[in-house]
C-alpha cells in the first residue's frame, strides 16, 4: 500500500475516481473524502445511481441517443417534426441543441466523426442507420451539425456523397460556430442561431 494513504480502501476509491476524464489524483481525493463525510444512505444513493445507470440505460433504436426506453422521448414525441433530422457527433450535442429551444426536429447520433488518425472509419459510426432512416422514413431534410473541425468536415463530405442521389435536402449549420469549436462548448444563443440560419450543403469541405 502506498504510504501516503492511511487506508487501502481509500487508495482504491481514489484510483477509481482518478480514471474519470479530467479528474486528477487531488480532485479524486477531494471527491472521495466528501463522500466519506456524507452519511451512508447518501453514499449508497450515489453508488446505486451509477450502477443503475450502467446496467439499465438504453440507446434509442431510432436515433442512438441515451434513453430509458427503446425509443427516446424525442423520437417518441408526436409534436416533433419527423421530416427534419439533425446529425450530431455525440449525445452531449443533442443536449446542447435542445438547450437552445430553437429546434423541433429529430436527431441522429453518429457516435463520433471520421478520424483515420484515431482509427475511426465510416463503419465505426452510425452512418448506415442514417441512410436507412432516409430510405424508410419520411425525412425531407438532414441538418449536418458536426464540430467545425477537419474531421467534422470530412464526415460531412462523406455523408453528402452517400446522400447526394437521395431525395433529401442537405443543410449545414451556419458558421456562427467558430472553426475548431465543439457544439457542447458553444453558447446557446450562438448555437441556436446557427441551427436557425443553416444553409444548404454544397459538398465542399
Amino acid at each position: 500500500m502506498n504510504q501516503q494513504y492511511p487506508s487501502a480502501l481509500l487508495e482504491k476509491a481514489v484510483n477509481e475516481f482518478a480514471k474519470l476524464p479530467g479528474i486528477g489524483k487531488k480532485t479524486a481525493m477531494r471527491l472521495v473524502l466528501h463522500l466519506l463525510r456524507q452519511d451512508v444512505t447518501a453514499s449508497e444513493l450515489f453508488g446505486n445511481a451509477i450502477i443503475t445507470l450502467r446496467k439499465e440505460v438504453k440507446y434509442c433504436k431510432v436515433c442512438h441517443n441515451i434513453s430509458d426506453t427503446d425509443v427516446c422521448r424525442i423520437c417518441g414525441n408526436p409534436q416533433r417534426d419527423a421530416s427534419v433530422v439533425c446529425v450530431v457527433e455525440s449525445i452531449r450535442d443533442v443536449m446542447a441543441i435542445e438547450a437552445t429551444q430553437q429546434y423541433r426536429g429529430l436527431y441522429h447520433v453518429l457516435g463520433g466523426v471520421i478520424s483515420p488518425m484515431d482509427g475511426i472509419g465510416p463503419g465505426d459510426l452510425q452512418i448506415e442507420s442514417l441512410i436507412n432512416r432516409i430510405e424508410t422514413e419520411q425525412v425531407k431534410e438532414i441538418i449536418l451539425a458536426l464540430s467545425t473541425t477537419m474531421e467534422g468536415d470530412t464526415t460531412n463530405f462523406y455523408i453528402y456523397r452517400k446522400l447526394e442521389n437521395k431525395d433529401v435536402k442537405l443543410s449545414v449549420i451556419a458558421r456562427g460556430v467558430s472553426i475548431g469549436d465543439e457544439l457542447e462548448y458553444t453558447d446557446e444563443i450562438t448555437l441556436g442561431r446557427s441551427i436557425v440560419n443553416r444553409t444548404q450543403f454544397s459538398g465542399t469541405i
